[in-house]
């Protein structure tokens, strides 16, 4: 039988989406379930004890993140056998890019009731804004802040034919645009920061031109990069091949470099490792 506190809330944990900027974004079902639980586990007890404030909560508050002591996490499991807990990070909805994904992962291992409240995502809504195809779409997150692990993130998705959503912030933004441009091609992109906030902003354009545009003025704020799918290519030709595998092999070993290249140009691996090899022959010659 299910067991029901005095607050009406069941035990278990509860997932609420917060604002992303406008704090009349709130949903009212969220700001009840702020009002009731026992504790909200926060991200940052500074940031969301004024949405705690604007919902009318004076719950307690635990920092929470998922690299917190394991010891942390397992209270919190342990109180939600009894208890009701809720599940807050500074913006948007948790997990996205946020603390939380082990919180649940082990409170669904211990059989514990969950509950998620939807609500405003910074990825979601910068989707809608962009003007570019979100029928199929992959979040992305932050890239890597070394030029090589980024590049290599970026190698992984060039085939892709998605829309992909990245997290920026202003001082590596133009940086990060460069990136994907040199990595995906020249693809059409929309920037958008401030998004429910009394500067938002959405900038459209190719990887390069936006990339150009932020070069001397970063902008601030809560950064969000939508990018689109790639376009039809025409075939590669055997000077495209040779090119991208010289460039590669500046970098990799033969077989990596055969790899890469492959998925990049859409070309047979196994020509391209015995064309790499060639290459290399010639260079070391």
């Amino acid at each position: 039988m299910e067991t029901i506190l005095a607050s009406g809330l069941e035990p278990g944990l509860y997932i609420v989406a917060g604002p992303i900027g406008n704090l009349g974004d709130l949903t009212p079902r969220a700001a009840e379930v702020l009002r009731l639980a026992d504790v909200v586990a926060v991200e940052d007890t500074r940031v969301s004890a004024r949405l705690l404030r604007h919902a009318g909560s004076d719950r307690p508050m635990i920092p929470y993140h998922d690299h917190s002591a394991e010891n942390v996490r397992q209270r919190l499991i342990e109180r939600m056998a009894s208890e009701s807990v809720a599940l807050l990070s500074d913006a948007g909805t948790p997990l996205i890019s946020d603390p939380g994904y082990k919180l649940v992962r082990d409170a669904r291992a211990a059989g514990r009731k969950i509950t998620t409240l939807p609500g405003p995502s910074a990825a979601i809504a910068a989707l809608t804004l962009s003007g570019l195809p979100t029928d199929r779409f992959l979040f992305m997150g932050f890239l890597p802040n070394k030029a090589k692990a980024r590049g290599d993130v970026l190698a992984e998705v060039v085939a892709l034919r998605a829309t992909l959503v990245f997290y920026e912030s202003g001082p590596r933004l133009s940086d990060s645009l460069a990136a994907m441009a040199a990595t995906l091609g020249d693809r059409e992109a929309a920037v958008s920061r401030e998004i429910s906030k009394t500067f938002e902003e959405t900038a459209t354009g190719t990887l390069t031109e936006l990339s150009a545009r932020y070069a001397d003025a970063p902008p601030k704020g809560e950064i969000v990069v939508i990018v689109g799918p790639p376009g039809e290519a025409p075939p590669a030709s055997a000077e495209d091949a040779d090119a991208a595998l010289r460039e590669a092999l500046t970098r990799l070993p033969v077989s990596k470099a055969a790899g890469e290249v492959a998925k990049k140009l859409g070309l047979d691996r196994r020509t391209l490792y015995d064309r790499a090899n060639e290459l290399k022959g010639e260079r070391e010659a």
